[in-house]
């Protein structure tokens, strides 16, 4: 499971990802689009432990802290 709640990412005063929440379940396909510029990467990178979110949660399977989601 993927687990996104109010997360959101400043690099200095500009916020890029502002407040998503999402939730894809096991077995689940979940498209993630958007125009150039909304955010897409950076949320991902936020998902697979290469960002650390400015606020909120991402739980990937049980996994909460960016140590732990790191691969």
């Amino acid at each position: 499971m993927i687990r996104l709640a109010n997360v959101c990412k400043q690099f200095g005063a500009a916020t890029v990802v502002d407040d998503i929440s999402l939730s894809v379940k096991p077995g689940e396909i979940f498209g993630f689009v958007g125009p150039d510029g909304a955010g897409k990467t950076t949320t991902m990178r936020m998902i697979i432990g290469i960002l650390e979110p400015s606020a909120g949660e991402v739980t990937v399977l049980t996994k909460t802290k960016l140590e732990e989601i790191k691969p």
